[in-house]
């Protein structure tokens, strides 16, 4: 009876750790793993607060989190994996499974390093099925390890792909603004003498990038826990940086020859699936509920009506119309109260400062 239900506990260990590599690995949705996302939720906190007692190396201490998760999943797995098959090869040490030289040891250890050797697709164990049954055992494991280390290693290599498109579209974005994270400098490059036919493909490939990015986030939620020392990298200054530019051209050009801009398609696509991303990620990684729409506080409100001003004056240099007057201000400040409270809550869930995003990140976060 006690070897039924070993046998029965390791193929359950191993049905539930193959369920999370499916659901990580295949299944690739957001919100959906089982071991790995807690792990990499706990791994996240622990990282955290070591970075607080890092004191000035703190960014360069969350900048391990996310390779270490990945790591952390592939140990995780193998040593789910490897405990499943030595509790299922465990009852039959001495009988089904024999040691290659000498008596066979039927301690834990010695079914744990059987349970490793039948799941290894290199080298050669000191154990050997002796037995049908334990022959078939034996060859399902080595399939189960063979399939999962293939997986694993694309997974990862996909995981540094999507990461790479990250960090190229925020260093795109970061250029695009003179390495400001402004909108106003971004938009007053795109279309400079109001000119924004060239420009428009730039809105064009941000937004396609954008889109990419946000299905990136969806299929490897892993992407998350990777943050990098310079804030133009993260999700929260990208998001802002796009969501702030649309905003600018909504509420403020006022050329009548740029009007088609504020209804046109890349322009749309930006805004919603910023949004989208910011949204998606909060609803995910972040407990509570979502931040409701109120009404913007008189300090928010001076501090957004400075930063439209800013914005508006870098435009006019540009010798881009645009409109100065407070129904252009207040239409500014009622976009921006629609996406700044997701993305006053995302950045700290990143280690990010508010300001580090607005600024740019010139410093070290």
């Amino acid at each position: 009876m006690v070897s039924v239900l070993e046998r029965a506990s390791g193929v359950l260990v191993m049905g539930i750790v193959l369920l999370d590599v499916f659901l990580t690995v295949l299944y690739a949705r957001i919100g959906t793993g089982l071991l790995a996302e807690r792990a990499a939720h706990l791994t996240w906190m622990v990282f955290r607060r070591a970075a607080e007692a890092a004191g000035t190396h703190r960014g360069a201490v969350l900048s391990f989190c996310g390779p270490v998760i990945l790591l952390l999943y592939v140990v995780l797995w193998a040593l789910g994996l490897t405990l499943g098959a030595g509790l299922i090869i465990h009852p039959g040490l001495g009988t089904g499974v024999q040691a290659s030289n000498g008596p066979t040891p039927t301690d834990l250890l010695a079914a744990l390093y059987a349970g490793g050797g039948s799941m290894a697709i290199v080298g050669a164990s000191d154990f050997r099925p002796a037995t049908d049954a334990y022959r078939l055992v034996y060859l399902v494991n080595s399939l189960i390890g063979m399939s999962v280390t293939s997986l694993v290693l694309t997974y990862v290599m996909q995981v540094y792909g999507a990461l790479r498109q990250r960090n190229a579209l925020g260093l795109q974005l970061h250029v695009l603004s003179a390495e400001t994270a402004d909108a106003g400098a971004l938009l007053a490059r795109l279309g400079p003498s109001g000119q924004f036919s060239g420009g428009y493909s730039h809105l064009v490939s941000l937004a396609d990038a954008m889109t990419e990015m946000k299905e990136t986030h969806h299929f490897y939620p892993v992407l998350f826990y990777f943050r990098f020392q310079k804030p133009y990298y993260s999700v929260s200054a990208q998001a802002y940086l796009a969501l702030d530019t649309v905003s600018l051209i909504r509420s403020t050009l006022a050329d009548e020859a740029a009007a088609w801009l504020k209804d046109a398609a890349a322009v749309e696509a930006l805004w919603r699936v910023a949004q989208m991303l910011v949204v998606t990620l909060e609803t995910t990684f972040l407990p509570g509920d979502h931040p409701v729409a109120k009404a913007v506080d008189p300090r928010k409100w001076q501090r957004w009506r400075a930063h439209w001003e800013r914005a508006a004056s870098r435009l006019a240099e540009a010798g881009i119309a645009v409109a100065r007057d407070d129904a252009a201000a207040q239409a500014y400040i009622d976009l921006r109260a629609q996406w700044w409270p997701h993305i006053a809550r995302l950045a700290p869930a990143m280690a990010y400062r508010s300001a580090e995003i607005e600024a740019g990140g010139s410093e070290e976060s």
